[in-house]
C-alpha cells in the first residue's frame, strides 16, 4: 500500500490535481478539469507512465463534480494507493496564516472572511476544500498560502502610508504568488546556489502577474499589495492604479462598487489595453497596433517594477522568469531584459513553475511535524 497526498489547485472554472507518494514525493498521477460551470466541462487525467483518460463532465459541473471525477479516475487506476491528506492552494492567508495549516472549521471560517480581498480566487479555493471534506470524510486538508512567502517582510515593505488605526485593522500589503516564488527559491538553492545567496528579482508572469525581490532566498518586497489587483498590469486586471481614479469612478461617474470591481478585475489589463485578448500568444501573433501597444505597455511596466525591486535590495544579480508568459513568451522576456540593461550585468534565466510540488513539500513537512504522518 502506497500512502499518497492529493494536491488541488482550483481556479474560477478549473481544477488541477496531482497525486504524490508521501514517501519521496514521486508524482503518480495528474489531471485538469476545465470549463467548470459552463456548458461543456471536461477533465483530462493520466497516471504517470500509464493510462490516460478524457472525461466529458455534465453541463454546469462544479468543483465537487470535477473532484469526484478525479477521485474516481485515481481509484480505477490503482487500488494500492491510500490517500492520507489533501493539500489546497489558498490565495489569501491574511496576517493570521503565515505558514501552511490544517483546515479546521475555525480556520475555514477565518479564510472565508478573507474572500473580499481575493474575490477571483478565494471562494473557488475554498469550494475545493469543502468538496474534498465532503467527498473524503476524515482525510486531513492542508491549506498552503500564496501570501505566506511574503509574510515575514519588514514593515518598511508591507505598510501603506495610512493612519495607524487602518493599518492595525489589516490594511497592508500582503503579496501573492508565494507558492510560485517558494518553488523558484528551492530551485535556485538546488541548481544555482550562488544566485540563491544573492539578489534575485523573480517574475511570475501569467494571466496574473507579479514580481518578488528575493535576497538570500527570502522575500524582501513584492509588487502585489493588499489584494491581487495591485502592481503589474495582468491579463484582465489593471495593476497599480491611482486610488483617486477609483474615487472618481464611484463619485463622478456614478459607477457602483460592483461595476468598478468588474472593470478593474475583469475588463482591464492586456484585454482592456488591446481590446482584443488577454492572451499573450494571441497578441504576439496579431498585427493590430493595439496588440503591440498592450505588450509594450506590459513590458515597460514589468521593467519599471523590476527596477524598483532591485532598488529594494541595492542591486540585482539575476532576473528569473516563471509562469506561462515568463516561460513561453521569449519576445516579451527579451524586451524586459533589454529595458533593464542600465542596471548593469545580471543573469536572466527561466524556472518552470511547479506550485503543486512545492505544496506537496509544504504539506508533508507540516503533517510530519504534527504527527499526522507519523
Amino acid at each position: 500500500m502506497i500512502d499518497t497526498l492529493l494536491v488541488l489547485n482550483s481556479g474560477s472554472s478549473s481544477l488541477k490535481f496531482q497525486v504524490f507518494s508521501v514517501d519521496g514525493l514521486e508524482m503518480l498521477a495528474r489531471g485538469k478539469a476545465v470549463r467548470l460551470g459552463e456548458a461543456a466541462p471536461v477533465m483530462d487525467a493520466e497516471v504517470v507512465g500509464g493510462a490516460s483518460e478524457h472525461v466529458e463532465l455534465a453541463p454546469g459541473a462544479d468543483h465537487e463534480v470535477a473532484l469526484s471525477a478525479a477521485l474516481a479516475f485515481v481509484d480505477r487506476r490503482d487500488a494500492a494507493w491510500r490517500m492520507r491528506a489533501v493539500a489546497h492552494r489558498v490565495v489569501h492567508g491574511g496576517d493570521r496564516f503565515v505558514d501552511p495549516v490544517i483546515v479546521t472549521p475555525d480556520v475555514f471560517d477565518a479564510l472565508e472572511k478573507l474572500s473580499p480581498l481575493a474575490p477571483l480566487h478565494q471562494p473557488h479555493n475554498l469550494a475545493a476544500v469543502s468538496a474534498a471534506q465532503r467527498l473524503l470524510g476524515d482525510v486531513v486538508s492542508v491549506a498552503c498560502f500564496d501570501t505566506a512567502f511574503h509574510a515575514r517582510r519588514e514593515p518598511l515593505f508591507h505598510d501603506f502610508a495610512l493612519p495607524r488605526d487602518l493599518r492595525e485593522r489589516g490594511v497592508r500589503r500582503y503579496g501573492f504568488h508565494g507558492l510560485s516564488y517558494h518553488w523558484v527559491e528551492r530551485t535556485l538553492a538546488a541548481d544555482h546556489p550562488a544566485l540563491h545567496a544573492g539578489r534575485v528579482v523573480a517574475a511570475h508572469l501569467g494571466n496574473g502577474a507579479s514580481l518578488c525581490a528575493m535576497a538570500a532566498g527570502r522575500s524582501v518586497d513584492t509588487t502585489m499589495g493588499m489584494t491581487a489587483l495591485d502592481g503589474l498590469p495582468m491579463g484582465t486586471r489593471c495593476g497599480a492604479l491611482d486610488a483617486g481614479a477609483v474615487l472618481y469612478l464611484l463619485q463622478a461617474l456614478g459607477m457602483s462598487a460592483e461595476e468598478v470591481s468588474s472593470a478593474l478585475y475583469e475588463r482591464s489589463g492586456l484585454l482592456g489595453l488591446s481590446e482584443l485578448s488577454n492572451d499573450v500568444e494571441t497578441l504576439l501573433a496579431s498585427t493590430d497596433p493595439r496588440a503591440r501597444f498592450a505588450l509594450a505597455f506590459f513590458e515597460m511596466r514589468v521593467a519599471q517594477f523590476a527596477a524598483a525591486m532591485a532598488a529594494a535590495m541595492g542591486g540585482i544579480d539575476a532576473l528569473v522568469f516563471t509562469g506561462g508568459i515568463g516561460e513561453h513568451a521569449a519576445p516579451v522576456r527579451r524586451a524586459i531584459v533589454e529595458r533593464l540593461r542600465f542596471l548593469g550585468p545580471f543573469e536572466a534565466l527561466v524556472v518552470k513553475a511547479n506550485e503543486e510540488r512545492v505544496m506537496a513539500v509544504e504539506a508533508t513537512e507540516l503533517l510530519a511535524r504534527t504527527g499526522v504522518l507519523g
